[in-house]
């Protein structure tokens, strides 16, 4: 019996001999080997690289419909993107206030449906405008008319059809609009735990309405163009094209805008008694001759010379030359020196 005893205890010390960091290390080693986290409920479908890309393609969605919703309504818009997340369907719907206006459109040759969405406040001030009011939002939140919603219909199709110009830079794309509502409860596009990439911007119109935009788009519709979605496949992309068809598309859109010319016949100084006696009738001597260059203005800049003359019996200016400051300041020297 004693020698089991010291048997037993021999082979309890050779066991505390080994320390315990010998078996510790290779656990956690094969532990880390054999398997790595996973959410069955909301798995990770979008890499990081992906929503950079699509934030970064957003954002340049977002500055070339500012230009356009500003010419169209002749009244400053202001886009931003706010944020771009995945989330579950069901996470999105659930997140969504209550009433706005979704618009269910395509991307052919994309497949599945896609949401944009707007608030009632940003759409109030632009179905005003469009009505041909000033703009004005309204606070309390309601339904759409028939009328104002087939001017919804035509501000969405504009905004998707420069989304598609886009996202040209992965894919030519043709957007389609399918449908108007104002409830994500009776929208499904995709089933509740499919992951979705939500584009968050927020919209500032004339500077003192706000609003928010959501584009959400299932990951079934982007799955084909993943590989195509990083930020170093869109600036290549954008590239290629902006020698050509983008500088032309933007010289189109500029020539849309309105700007403020000015021709400057000249100067003159009086007092203050003289400029408050003066009357109908009076002759203000100015510092320029009938030979001298007069100058035009653009947006309140120096641009031109130009002479004065007389067409359909209207007076006019000819632009003869672009303006040089150096000849500018000459002229008013030897002027300015004349015996």
């Amino acid at each position: 019996m004693a020698n089991i005893n010291e048997e037993m205890n021999m082979q309890m010390r050779n066991q505390s001999s080994v320390p315990d960091y010998a078996f510790s290390n290779d656990n956690s080693e094969s532990e880390r080997k054999s398997y790595k986290l996973y959410n069955f409920r909301r798995p990770d479908k979008f890499s990081k690289d992906h929503l950079r890309a699509l934030q970064d393609l957003h954002r340049e969605f977002s500055r070339q419909l500012s230009l356009i919703l500003t010419a169209y309504l002749r009244m400053r818009v202001e886009i931003e993107v706010v944020s771009t997340d995945q989330l579950t369907y069901d996470e999105f719907i659930r997140s969504m206030p209550s009433p706005m206006t979704i618009g269910i459109f395509e991307l052919n040759p994309l497949p599945g449906q896609i949401l944009l969405s707007l608030s009632f406040d940003i759409l109030s001030s632009i179905v005003d405008r469009m009505l041909g009011g000033l703009g004005l939002s309204e606070n309390k939140q309601r339904e759409l008319t028939d009328i104002e919603e087939a001017l919804a219909k035509k501000v969405l199709e504009r905004i998707i059809k420069n989304l598609g110009v886009a996202w040209s830079n992965i894919i030519p794309v043709q957007g389609n609009i399918i449908g108007l509502d104002n409830n994500y409860q009776t929208v499904q596009i995709a089933s509740p735990g499919e992951i979705v990439a939500l584009i968050t911007l927020e919209i500032q119109v004339a500077g003192k309405y706000f609003g928010l935009m959501s584009i959400c788009f299932p990951y079934p519709v982007l799955e084909t163009v993943l590989s195509n979605l990083s930020t170093q496949h869109i600036f290549q992309a954008k590239g290629i094209i902006a020698t050509t068809e983008d500088r032309q598309k933007m010289i189109q859109k500029l020539n849309t805008s309105n700007v403020d010319v000015c021709v400057l016949f000249g100067s003159t100084e009086i007092s203050l008694d003289e400029f408050l006696d003066l009357k109908e009738g009076d002759i203000i001597k100015l510092d320029t001759k009938l030979t001298d260059d007069l100058i035009v203005k653009v947006n309140n800049e120096k641009k031109y010379f130009a002479r004065p003359g007389t067409l359909n019996n209207n007076i006019c200016v000819k632009i003869t030359e672009e303006y040089d400051h150096q000849k500018d300041l000459l002229k008013h020297y030897y002027k300015d020196n004349e015996i």
